[in-house]
């Protein structure tokens, strides 16, 4: 069962996907943000290109974990997705996963133009390796 990780963003959306085990999430790069049409679209496409069978869309949390506007920009967002896709969709905490990605490209030392076309899809990928993490996590604790 693979899954499909998006960071939404105002202009772009970064993509990740898992492998088939769900061990490792790998990034797909980003879909432009024309309009929601497209991106559905799109994220179809990934969809059937991926044979995926779960979507997990980061979430952005406050700092204090509440929901603030961004975050009821994705609700809507999930509410929009649910009424076109077939496959499941969960909502996984993204704070600061898009810090890290920064951190990382300038740890690799990435040109500033190439670290804003990967940025996004490297967040979605955190996000998503980060929520496979808490599968495997506590798909251990029912074996105890």
């Amino acid at each position: 069962m693979s899954l499909l990780g998006l960071d939404l963003g105002e202009k772009r959306v970064g993509v990740a996907h898992s492998d088939e085990l769900n061990l490792m999430a790998h990034s797909l790069g980003f879909i432009e943000r024309r309009n929601e049409a497209y991106l559905i679209h799109e994220i179809k496409r990934f969809i059937d290109e991926f044979q995926i069978q779960k979507v997990v869309v980061g979430f952005p949390k406050t700092l204090k974990g509440e929901t603030g506007s961004a975050g009821q920009k994705v609700l809507e967002f999930v509410r929009a997705l649910e009424q076109e896709l077939a496959c499941p969709i969960a909502t996984w905490d993204e704070r600061l996963t898009t810090a890290q990605a920064e951190k990382v490209l300038l740890q690799r030392d990435v040109s500033r133009a190439k670290r804003k076309e990967k940025r996004d899809a490297m967040a979605a990928q955190i996000m998503l390796q980060s929520y496979l993490d808490f599968l495997k996590q506590k798909d251990q604790t029912k074996h105890v």
